[in-house]
């Protein structure tokens, strides 16, 4: 009995195996390369001022990889200018200076001028309010609890920025929401009654004295009407 002949594969067959597998091993590498390029290259923007930005937002202390991930560029790289930075902040006398901290990095005033800062904190607290933040906090205290809204169709402009400014100088808060609409209801606090000196709300002077009476109600109305 004669034996099979051994077949061996001619070139036609092996071809397209072996330039399938080139192409998606080349495909594979070219797509790595790219990835690669794309993290590195895509903000086109330079490393250190990047990471500036960043810091400059921050509110606690930020590791080397989660910066490195924000703009993207390999950690290794971002720890060196980390360091960089720092040393250029301390060689050329800046007023603060970037530190380690809590596993992290942030900027941080320096020591040596901790009295001006703490002026100005001090200062910015004892700021006068604008005449709009008066005339709102004047709302808030005799229409309280109010949403802005309200406020807003009393005064007849938006107060969101002023409302803001006032819950950020303590003097108003949130107390629970309108049943009917959801809003959020607002009111002064301990702090509006002790900068003027009230022991409660009762103490507030009435409103009704400081209203112009009728005649010179109707003659206001009577000048906006001939205007319009």
């Amino acid at each position: 009995m004669s034996q099979p002949a051994d077949h061996h594969p001619s070139e036609g067959d092996a071809a397209p195996d072996t330039a399938e597998s080139a192409e998606v091993e080349n495909a594979t590498e070219e797509g790595e390369e790219s990835a690669e390029e794309v993290m590195v290259s895509a903000p086109g923007l330079p490393l250190k001022p990047a990471l500036e930005a960043v810091l400059l937002v921050v509110d606690e202390p930020v590791t080397e990889l989660t910066l490195a991930q924000i703009v993207e560029h390999p950690t290794e790289e971002v720890a060196t200018a980390l360091a960089e930075l720092a040393a250029e902040y301390t060689d050329e006398g800046r007023g603060f200076d970037l530190r380690r901290a809590a596993g992290g990095w942030r900027l941080y005033t320096r020591e040596e001028f901790a009295p001006y800062v703490e002026r100005f904190v001090s200062d910015g607290q004892q700021a006068r309010l604008t005449q709009a933040s008066l005339e709102t906090l004047a709302v808030v205290a005799y229409k309280q609890p109010v949403t802005r809204s309200k406020i807003s169709a009393i005064r007849g402009v938006g107060v969101d920025s002023v409302m803001r400014t006032l819950v950020a100088r303590g003097l108003v808060e949130e107390n629970g929401e309108e049943p009917e609409t959801g809003a959020h209801l607002y009111v002064t606090t301990p702090l509006f009654l002790e900068k003027l000196g009230l022991n409660s709300l009762a103490e507030l002077p009435p409103l009704a004295p400081l209203l112009p009476d009728m005649a010179d109600l109707d003659e206001v109305l009577g000048a906006d009407s001939a205007t319009a």
